[in-house]
């Protein structure tokens, strides 16, 4: 769906994947050619090294459920790939596990901002349906019939008391964004 709204207009972009999968020698040769000429944007998905050195002007790395562009070319991918096959030693492995146990515990130690945060996003989110509420009550000519006066007293007391409450929801909630933002 998103690729079909993303060409709609035609634009000038082909998708290719594992192109030179039964090519010959001369359909290659004609294929990094042609992709050489094309003036619009080409997303190609290969395992043929040779390819991407002749057509690709940036490549992207997809690795660990992201995609960002990799700054290197294929020897630096490479070099990438060994360093991540490299046996991990005991002295590396216990730090990588002192660092899981300290990441751990500033988890732990920021849980209450986060708690308190989500509480008052959460107060704030009702707060602002009450409001809601309350003001199309009070946009309701039915609400001026004689003998409502108390009501439109007690719905504007309400109106001051949850401006006075979101107030405070919200400064809460900025001070714990901006201690978990520190904290990060």
């Amino acid at each position: 769906m998103l690729l079909a709204l993303a060409t709609r207009d035609a634009p000038q972009l082909l998708v290719l994947d594992e192109p030179t999968n039964h090519l010959d020698i001369d359909a290659r040769e004609a294929l990094v050619k042609a992709l050489a000429d094309f003036e619009g944007a080409v997303l190609l998905i290969t395992h043929d090294p040779h390819l991407v050195e002749l057509v690709a002007d940036r490549l992207w790395l997809v690795a660990d459920a992201t995609v960002r562009p990799f700054d290197g070319d294929l020897d630096d991918y490479r070099a990438l790939l060994a360093e991540r096959a490299r046996p991990i030693g005991k002295a590396e492995m216990a730090g990588r596990k002192d660092d899981r146990r300290e990441r751990a515990v500033v988890r732990a130690a920021l849980a209450p901002l986060r708690r308190q945060a989500k509480e008052a996003e959460s107060l704030l989110a009702k707060l602002t349906a009450e409001r809601a509420a309350i003001e199309a009550r009070l946009a309701d000519p039915a609400s001026y019939a004689a003998g409502r006066v108390n009501d439109i007293a007690v719905a504007n007391s309400r109106l001051a008391s949850i401006r006075r409450e979101a107030e405070t929801a919200e400064a809460v909630w900025l001070a714990a964004a901006e201690a978990l933002e520190a904290a990060s």
